[in-house]
């Protein structure tokens, strides 16, 4: 018996803007540069990347190259990437070390 299976891509279940919200906290907890810029990249398919990518000024190819976590993109476009998404960034201490 074949099984089939399908390709996982978490864009799939980025549905509401609280599941976008805790999957980006979740992200930001790890606080790799390069997971962060996939996952935004996950959140920009989730929402249209195409039409994303027009809002901020970039071609579709350069915005998924950029935040396919491969890419390296400046924090001037993660924050185009983020207004375009209503998405705020924040920052906030740190928890101290136990």
């Amino acid at each position: 018996m074949d099984v089939k299976f399908s390709r996982y891509d978490t864009a799939d279940y980025l549905k509401t803007e609280e599941d976008i919200a805790d999957y980006l906290e979740a992200v930001m907890e790890d606080g790799d540069p390069a997971l962060i810029a996939a996952a935004l990249g996950d959140v920009a398919r989730a929402r249209n990347l195409s039409q994303l990518a027009r809002e901020v000024g970039m071609s579709r190819q350069g915005l998924d190259k950029a935040l396919s976590g491969e890419g390296n993109p400046t924090l001037a476009t993660v924050m185009k990437v983020a207004r375009a998404l209503n998405i705020r960034l924040s920052f906030k201490p740190a928890q101290p070390a136990a």
